[in-house]
């Protein structure tokens, strides 16, 4: 028998995940991408990219394709995605597991100014002239337009359309993970002296984090938002045991976990 799991994804995990479980015989992956990324990596596995037209639309999804269990992998910033998922889980009578990658934590030396949100970062850099690295999505670097006065160094995966309005900007294009060494020269050269950041977790963008602690940069770190309480593992192999043990209890019943 063929269980169906849709992976919600658009991380370095999830992709790692649905190859895991491509593996198996006994399971059909499919991996949802949101579609914000124009040139995502390849995924190796059956993709399906776009919305699904909020959680209603989710939920019809999961009823209609028969999806087993649905696998909430996406980035711990994407709050609407999660809320979408639990809700449409519910409603659809799926099981939903998580990732739940764990932050960084500060270590000796870092300079962390600890906000709530992208316009809390905003004010955190305050009016006096600046040389900004903004490692964030490309969606939300908009919000910086209302501080024209600083210089900023924007990299994304994908190009920023329409560029900001900031008469001061420089663009780089580039997909992490990204070393250390190579995160400090890039903020040597461009004579950075904050970076703005989500508290991603993860070590594909931690080198900037390190970089910024050796060289004594201050960090404006954008706090973990709230996400919904669905069972979670931190780990892509904690998740993977976590789907063995949904197979065996979830669609094999109580008798075949006892190994009756």
């Amino acid at each position: 028998m063929t269980h169906r799991i849709l992976i919600l994804g658009g991380t370095t995990e999830a992709r790692q995940l649905a190859g895991t479980l491509a593996a198996r015989t006994d399971l059909a992956i499919t991996l949802s991408l949101a579609g914000r990324t124009e040139s995502p990596a390849a995924q190796g596995v059956p993709t399906r990219v776009g919305g699904f037209g909020g959680a209603d639309g989710l939920s019809a999804f999961l009823r209609e394709t028969r999806i087993e269990l649905l696998v909430d992998a996406t980035h711990p910033y994407a709050v609407q995605i999660s809320a979408n998922a639990a809700q449409a889980a519910h409603e659809a009578g799926v099981p939903i597991i998580a990732l739940r990658r764990p932050g960084w934590e500060p270590a000796e030396g870092d300079r962390w100014t600890l906000v709530d949100n992208v316009a809390g970062a905003v004010t955190a850099l305050a009016a006096a002239p600046r040389r900004v690295f903004l490692a964030l999505g490309r969606q939300e670097v908009a919000a910086f337009e209302a501080a024209p006065q600083h210089h900023y160094l924007i990299r994304s995966v994908d190009p920023v359309e329409p560029r900001l309005t900031a008469p001061d900007a420089t663009y780089l294009l580039a997909r992490g993970p990204f070393l250390e060494a190579d995160e400090r020269e890039l903020l040597e050269s461009h004579d950075i002296d904050v970076v703005v950041s989500k508290n991603s977790g993860g070590e594909a963008t931690y080198g900037k984090i390190a970089a910024a602690r050796a060289l004594g940069i201050e960090v404006v770190m954008i706090r973990r938002p709230t996400l919904p309480d669905v069972a979670s593992a931190e780990t892509v192999q904690a998740l993977a045991a976590m789907v063995d043990h949904l197979l065996v209890g979830h669609f094999l019943g109580p008798a075949a976990e006892r190994g009756v």
